[in-house]
């Protein structure tokens, strides 16, 4: 409610309550004029807004094929539409948020205000991994969410690399990828860390509702999208011995760009995964800026591993085990058979 349409009311009740008391005690002998009732009606700079903001949803909602839209936009409007700023717009666009239920879209506003779809159900049980000790011949290195843009983004990347090559030793005969409690974020700077482990080319792919794919992966020292280098590091390590096996440890609050690294290792050679299923939000959003400000992240495609099979959902291990600990040791088994 805004706080010139509370004014209005207030204002009116306080007259209504003042020419009672006076019809009471016999005054205001002439009668009273006839209210005019008050106008609902959407800003036109709102109604601009809100209405891009819609029209990109129905041209790039990973359910646009699905949604009957003509009833979507009026539940969205709805009635009583009175907002006259963005910020008046904050429940319209959450509830336009929850109408999609893609689990995964999110607003911010030109105030920084985030505004997310409602999530999946909270279900995970999963304990907290405790520390990692391998023996000499096996790799280590966790690959954790990373939420940031620009400079910080080569950081992070480099920062796994050198973790590799800190542990990368002649007699290194596999390598454990740890990606449990990576709850996602920016998916970039992951794919170029962990890049000399994943291998050169082609790791996965985002499919739309068209059925349209961009590929992804990495190679030489960056992510690839669509070709494209993305995410740049400069001092790449290059392992001993290329094309090592690998195991992959996931639990249930590996999330959306979490569970994009987990698809890129799937139908790798030599590489097995470890664990509990992914928490289940393997869609991918897309960035659209707003004409008055702010920015809408829409969940446009699904993910696929680098066979173009397609997820969307949770990723489950090859071998269940929900025993963080045990998970380590079975690991490490594997890669030592």
């Amino acid at each position: 409610m805004s706080v010139v349409r509370f004014g209005l009311r207030l204002t009116l009740a306080v007259w209504l309550f003042s020419s009672a008391l006076l019809a009471a005690c016999g005054g205001g002998a002439s009668p009273a004029s006839p209210t005019r009732p008050l106008v609902r009606e959407m800003s036109a700079t709102a109604r601009s807004y809100f209405t891009e903001l819609l029209d990109i949803m129905q041209a790039n909602s990973i359910y646009r094929k699905t949604i009957d839209w003509p009833a979507f936009r009026q539940t969205a409007v709805g009635v009583d539409s009175d907002e006259q700023t963005i910020r008046d717009l904050y429940p319209r666009i959450r509830g336009a948020l929850s109408l999609l239920n893609d689990h995964h879209s999110f607003y911010v506003g030109p105030d920084s205000t985030v505004i997310r779809s409602p999530s999946l159900p909270a279900a995970c049980t999963d304990p907290t991994p405790p520390p990692v000790h391998v023996p000499d011949d096996i790799g280590y290195v966790r690959v954790g969410s990373f939420g940031g843009i620009g400079p910080g983004e080569t950081e992070f990347a480099q920062g796994i690399q050198d973790a590799i090559r800190a542990g990368d030793h002649k007699n290194t005969g596999g390598w454990i990828v740890d990606l449990r409690d990576n709850g996602g974020g920016n998916m970039w700077p992951m794919v170029a860390g962990v890049g000399p482990i994943l291998g050169n080319g082609t790791a996965g792919g985002f499919v739309d509702p068209d059925g349209n794919t961009t590929w992804w992966g990495y190679q030489d020292n960056a992510s690839i999208y669509n070709g494209s280098p993305l995410v740049i590091v400069p001092t790449p390590h290059r392992l001993l011995r290329a094309n090592p096996r690998v195991a992959v440890l996931t639990n249930c609050r590996v999330a959306s760009s979490g569970e994009a690294v987990v698809i890129g290792f799937r139908v790798r050679p030599d590489t097995r995964s470890f664990g509990t299923p992914t928490f289940g939000l393997s869609t991918s959003n897309d960035e659209f800026p707003l004409k008055g400000g702010g920015t809408l992240f829409l969940c446009t495609s699904t993910m696929a591993d680098r066979t173009g099979r397609m997820f969307g959902k949770a990723v489950a291990p090859d071998e269940q085990i929900a025993d963080p600990a045990e998970t380590v040791r079975r690991a490490i088994e594997w890669l030592q058979q």
